[in-house]
């Protein structure tokens, strides 16, 4: 869709140092290739434990944490400033006392709920919440540690377009019904039906929003084709839900903030018979979301939504410095090196109205 913008907004535009409330950043090769483009703009970043195997435990995220640091040793810029924020991935068998140990490590920030099947090596997740984790889920309610969903239901008998509000009903209410304290962050949501829900819900509730479903509806996945790196999981929506999202994320409420949700994957595993979901936008998202809020002339808002909000739902200091994004062309590159191969970031070649002052 064609990006045109207010022609009354800023030209320069100073931010407190924005956070990413959900990254996906691999391991080994793929990892050094890619935690350079967070740690550029970022202070720091919910890191997904869904490997192979995925990070069920506060020992495995430890080491993970230090792999990312090692990684990010090895990089070009300024390393001191990033800091990654480890998650675990909760299981049909995660203990309170797991949770327990994640809270006083200090590294651990939240916990992650894939429904079994639900996304990219979530295999493992959970087949039933309120049965087999309720020890865990009061654990962190008691301790005050997030829970963060991936809000689709997996039954095959729902469209995959209604799995988001199905999961609404079928599962975070029963959910915000039996733990009210608990932390909730409804991730990457794509509805209205999901705005909406965040927007009323009582109780500590609060939503991630990625550019992708900020600026894009789901007549990009076909424009010209199939067009596999604009395929992700929730799936883009009709126009009504994107509207949606962007009023909401442009609102100035407290309970939307940043996650970008950036998953790379090799160019041939997103191009092929079966391709991987996931949108590549750690390089360019504060290029994104700048385009996305100066669509609606909501620019003064910016800030909020991806330096403030997220901190202070997560119970955590500001950031103390600053990134400056100026109107300036930034043209997106075809492709970015990925250990032996490369991928391909969300609308390669295409040329944006916003950049980021390094």
């Amino acid at each position: 869709m064609p990006l045109s913008m207010p022609q009354t907004a800023p030209d320069t535009l100073t931010l407190t140092r924005p956070d990413d409330w959900h990254l996906h950043l691999r391991d080994g090769e793929a990892l050094k290739a890619v935690v350079g483009d967070t740690a550029r703009h970022f202070g720091r970043a919910i890191i997904m434990p869904n490997l192979k195997p995925p990070v069920t435990t506060t020992e495995q995220a430890q080491a993970y944490h230090d792999r990312i640091l090692a990684a990010l040793a090895a990089t070009e810029g300024d390393k001191a400033r990033f800091t990654p924020l480890m998650t675990l991935y909760l299981t049909d068998n995660t203990t309170a006392d797991e949770i327990g140990r994640a809270k006083a490590s200090g590294i651990v920030h939240a916990v992650k709920l894939y429904p079994a099947g639900a996304t990219t090596n979530s295999d493992a997740g959970v087949t039933d919440l309120l049965g087999r984790c309720a020890a865990a889920l009061a654990e962190m309610e008691r301790v005050g540690m997030p829970l963060l969903v991936h809000g689709e239901v997996t039954d095959p008998a729902i469209d995959v377009f209604d799995r988001e509000a199905v999961f609404i009903e079928r599962v975070m209410q029963p959910l915000r019904k039996a733990f009210p304290a608990l932390k909730v962050v409804f991730e990457h949501i794509t509805t209205k039906d999901a705005a909406d829900y965040v927007m009323q819900a009582e109780g500590p509730v609060a939503a991630t929003l990625t550019p992708q479903h900020l600026l894009y509806n789901r007549n990009a996945i076909f424009q010209g084709g199939l067009q596999p790196h604009w395929y992700c999981l929730p799936i883009l929506k009709r126009e009504t839900h994107r509207q949606a999202l962007l009023a909401a994320a442009t609102s100035g409420s407290q309970r939307f903030f940043l996650g970008t949700d950036s998953a790379p994957h090799a160019r041939g595993l997103k191009e092929q018979s079966c391709g991987c979901a996931g949108c590549y936008t750690a390089l360019h998202a504060m290029a994104l979301y700048a385009t996305a809020f100066d669509m609606v002339g909501k620019l003064h808002n910016l800030e909020a939504f991806a330096s403030h909000n997220g901190p202070d739902f997560y119970g955590l200091p500001r950031n103390s410095d600053t990134i400056t994004l100026v109107r300036e062309s930034y043209e997106v590159p075809e492709q970015l090196p990925y250990g032996n191969t490369e991928l391909v970031p969300l609308a390669a070649g295409q040329t944006l109205p916003w950049s980021v002052r390094d």
